[in-house]
């Protein structure tokens, strides 16, 4: 495969361990706390389509205070505003996950056009990549703030396309997230889905990835085919 092409490495969920607030909700919450990170990123994404859908954009980070409220709510636990506000910091420095700095830098190496593409902020993008330790391995950050929306409208893809100067038929959109990868696929451009649990389930739409790969090391091997 031609090393001329652009890859759009989705961020939370794909790169980034949004499980990485659990150390703390455990030393809060104890049991409760696997269920809870995960009702909260899953209210996490229902604001940000449910806003998409509206007209009605708030950023990132705020669709993720709502969901921590609701979230508190629903499973009725108590937590002052600093306990919110330290879990709000440490969704600002969640860890990569283990394999991705070396997936990274072999398809910079290889030549491809490394880009991350999220619906966060650009600048708490920049600061998640580089606590990470992995910022310096993108030629770009594009943000879907830029244009007040969210994926996976259509022109959240389309403003990928034009900040990397780049065809749909010539990218690939990189991500854990289902909806990511049919919004990417009905926007034209190529995606692979990074399963990395048996237990994850793609939608069963017709929308189907164009490749399911299991981690971005094994993404990076077969992209290489």
């Amino acid at each position: 495969m031609s090393k001329n092409i652009t890859l759009a490495f989705d961020v939370y969920g794909t790169l980034i361990d949004t499980n990485g607030v659990l150390v703390l909700l455990e030393q809060l919450i104890a049991d409760k706390a696997k269920s809870f990170s995960q009702t909260w990123r899953e209210k996490q994404l229902e604001y940000s389509f449910r806003r998409a859908a509206m007209v009605n954009y708030v950023t990132f980070a705020t669709c993720t205070l709502y969901a921590l409220e609701y979230t508190c709510k629903y499973y009725n636990v108590s937590l002052s505003i600093e306990q919110k506000d330290e879990l709000m910091s440490i969704y600002k420095v969640l860890p990569a996950f283990d394999e991705v700095k070396e997936a990274l830098t072999e398809l910079k190496k290889d030549g491809f056009r490394i880009f991350a593409f999220s619906n966060g902020e650009k600048a708490a993008l920049e600061k998640l990549l580089d606590n990470a330790d992995i910022k310096d391995l993108f030629l770009g950050i594009v943000s879907v703030d830029d244009i007040k929306t969210f994926k996976p409208t259509p022109g959240a893809y389309a403003h990928f396309l034009r900040q990397a100067d780049v065809k749909g038929e010539e990218a690939w959109l990189i991500s854990s997230n289902s909806f990511d990868v049919t919004g990417s696929i009905s926007a034209g451009m190529k995606s692979a889905w990074v399963q990395r649990s048996s237990d994850m389930i793609f939608d069963p739409w017709e929308i189907k990835p164009t490749l399911v790969v299991n981690s971005l090391l094994d993404f990076t091997k077969k992209i290489r085919d």
